[in-house]
């Protein structure tokens, strides 16, 4: 089962999967299995960290723009976001694969997965494969 799911994001900022991916693997009816996570964008990321401070979702960009800062001297480049962003993007990666057993995603008490703009503001596609077994 392939889910495709549309978000609106915006600049340098976080968004929330945990509901969306928890409701499609609730949908799915799988027990047992693997839900792999993924978004087909070259500047976009996928994360698993804690929800409890949304700061810390403030902190980890701003270490990552620190890190990789929007320049105009990089090799290749359409504009300086996107060659950062794209290099950001390598670093942190676009996907992920989480084990479900029970029903439910096996994450921390503490963990969510979240979605990193290192563009837009866009609309992005998030595609999501549940898979038993």
């Amino acid at each position: 089962m392939v889910i495709r799911e549309k978000i609106k994001t915006q600049h340098n900022k976080v968004t929330d999967l945990t509901g969306m991916v928890k409701q499609a693997v609730q949908n799915s009816g799988v027990q047992d299995g693997l839900c792999v996570i993924s978004v087909p964008h070259t500047t976009a990321a996928l994360v698993i960290t804690s929800f409890w401070d949304p700061l810390g979702w403030e902190d980890l960009m701003d270490e990552l723009n620190r890190l990789i800062p929007s320049r105009i001297d990089f090799k290749h480049q359409e504009s300086p976001t996107d060659a950062s962003g794209h290099l950001k993007s390598a670093l942190t990666g676009t996907s992920m694969v989480q084990i479900i057993e029970g029903g439910r995603l096996l994450l921390g008490s503490s963990q969510g997965i979240y979605f990193l703009e290192f563009d837009g503001p866009r609309t992005r596609e998030v595609v999501i494969k549940i898979m038993q077994g």
